[in-house]
Parts: structure tokens; C-alpha cells; sequence
């Protein structure tokens, strides 16, 4: 809090999900790793295929938080508020585990 009442910008307070990036060797392969990831909640997963052929399978989740806390140096949440995110924010982290 003591940091958020000295900032003069924006200040965000953003939490971003596990990502995971795999290389595959054939698309049966990434498409087979894609099924496994949504059926485990990964909603987010996807499938690249790159100029040269390469093949990556992205393993995402949705657990993501953005939310502006400051705006020009004024604070603009209370400090139950912020409590609050950070806990939400540590429990978006344990559901990365």
C-alpha cells in the first residue's frame, strides 16, 4: 500500500496464467497434446505451424487478472480491495500448480 500511495502513474496489478510451449515433430502429435490440454481446462491452448514447418502447441490457461489500481498517481481501490485481488491472485497461482 505504501508503494501504491507514492506512485505518480498507472499502477496495474496483473497476474498471467501458466504457459507452456512444446515442440512437435509431427501434427498428429501437437493435435493429440491440443485434446489433452482442453479436456484438462487449458481453454486457451493452441496450435502454431510456422514457416518452416515447425510445429508448436501452446498449453494455456485462463486463470488471468489485469486491474488498474492507480490512474495518474490517484489510488483507486481501497486497501480491502487490493486484500482482496491478491488473494484472488494467489489462488489463480495455486490453480497453476
Amino acid at each position: 500500500m505504501t508503494a501504491l500511495e507514492k506512485a505518480t502513474g498507472d499502477v496495474v496489478l496483473k497476474f498471467e496464467p501458466f504457459v507452456l510451449h512444446v515442440l512437435c515433430q509431427e501434427l498428429q502429435d501437437a493435435q493429440l497434446l491440443h485434446s489433452v490440454a482442453i479436456d484438462s481446462g487449458f481453454r486457451n491452448s493452441g496450435i502454431t505451424v510456422g514457416r518452416g514447418g515447425k510445429i508448436m502447441m501452446a498449453v494455456r490457461s485462463t486463470h488471468c487478472l489485469e486491474v488498474p489500481l492507480s490512474h495518474k498517481g490517484k489510488l483507486m481501490v481501497s486497501e480491502e480491495y487490493v486484500e482482496f485481488l491478491i488473494h484472488v491472485a494467489n489462488q489463480k497461482m495455486e490453480e497453476n500448480i
